[in-house]
């Protein structure tokens, strides 16, 4: 089978900087989320062998959810300067690799992701003539979970950088309480605390995965709570009988939320319209390339060049093989 791995760069990177402790190139700088970020990616090409890769990143610029709330992501801490500066250094090294590296300004990395994944369903899963089986997204943010489906699957470090999860449709459902694309409208009614968006005040997550499930959507569940009068014969017309299953209190939560609601779902939507342009896509058969040593080398990681070699003595027959469940460093 032909896997195309895309990485959520600014997610692995974080997770690789605080996980590991501080180390240091020979020039002095902080290299440790660089090299916990490379050790990452040769694991997943070792164990998950794919024939493409990609690696999305944050732009500096704001993005369209920041002009839609301005509050997002607004409790967020600055990001340490030890770790902003190690961004181009893992920038550097993806391109070592040779694989691409994709950005748009006014979008997350997560939306980038969600572009370049519906870009190649819209080609019938066929980069020029190579077909792709199955898409895996790498990424700690659970958002990046809405883009699950059967060809579509999404890879989470659960234990810092040691153990990770492959979450299909079903595992989401398991995980979440609802389908991956209902993962908008559970947000739009939960809120997101780390991304600092409200949902509907009073609205926890079990009865807002209730909700969910009762109704469907925010759509749906908006359109019955405030369902019109339907006139009957000698009345003057009833609401939905679907409407008096809520409580009171439950109801006037909905009603007086809803545009938060709205708003909420539009944050949680990861976009599928960003301009990425996946031409410059190519199989990538080995990470051993000598400007991928020489990097490796001017950052003195001797174990990682040792890696490299080893990855390369692979037989064709390993690298058909995949695990439902990897070890990452």
């Amino acid at each position: 089978m032909n896997y195309f791995v895309l990485i959520d760069g600014n997610a692995i990177l974080h997770r690789a900087y605080h996980a590991l402790p501080p180390l240091t190139a020979p020039d002095g700088s902080v290299v440790n989320a660089v090299y916990g970020f490379t050790s990452i990616l040769m694991k997943l090409f070792h164990d998950l062998k794919p024939t493409h890769m990609a690696v999305a990143f944050d732009r500096p610029e704001p993005t369209f959810r920041k002009t839609l709330f301005k509050g997002y992501q607004g409790k967020r801490p600055e990001m340490d300067d030890a770790l902003v500066s190690q961004i181009p250094k893992v920038q550097d090294m993806v391109r070592a690799f040779g694989i691409p590296i994709y950005e748009a300004a006014g979008y997350e990395a997560d939306d980038v992701l969600g572009s370049i994944a519906a870009q190649i369903q819209t080609l019938n899963f066929k980069i020029k003539t190579e077909r792709i089986d199955e898409i895996i997204i790498v990424t700690g943010d659970r958002d990046i979970l809405q883009l699950v489906d059967d060809h579509v699957k999404v890879f989470m470090p659960i234990k810092g950088l040691s153990e990770g999860k492959l979450f299909g449709v079903q595992e989401v459902i398991e995980k979440m309480g609802v389908t991956p694309a209902q993962i908008p409208d559970l947000k739009a009614l939960m809120g997101d605390a780390s991304d600092n968006y409200p949902g509907i005040a009073g609205i926890g997550p079990k009865t807002a995965v209730d909700l969910i499930a009762r109704y469907g959507s925010v759509e749906e569940m908006y359109g019955k709570v405030k369902g019109k009068r339907k006139k009957g014969k000698g009345e003057e017309g009833k609401r939905s009988a679907i409407s008096f299953r809520l409580s009171a209190g439950i109801k006037e939560k909905l009603l007086k939320g809803e545009e938060s609601a709205r708003m909420s779902k539009d944050l949680a939507t990861i976009r599928t319209d960003a301009p990425v342009d996946i031409e410059e896509l190519r199989s990538v058969t080995t990470l051993d390339t000598p400007e991928a040593r020489e990097k490796l080398s001017e950052l003195h990681f001797p174990s990682l060049v040792k890696r490299l070699g080893n990855a390369k003595e692979e037989t064709q027959e390993k690298r058909e093989k995949k695990s439902e469940q990897l070890e990452l460093v």
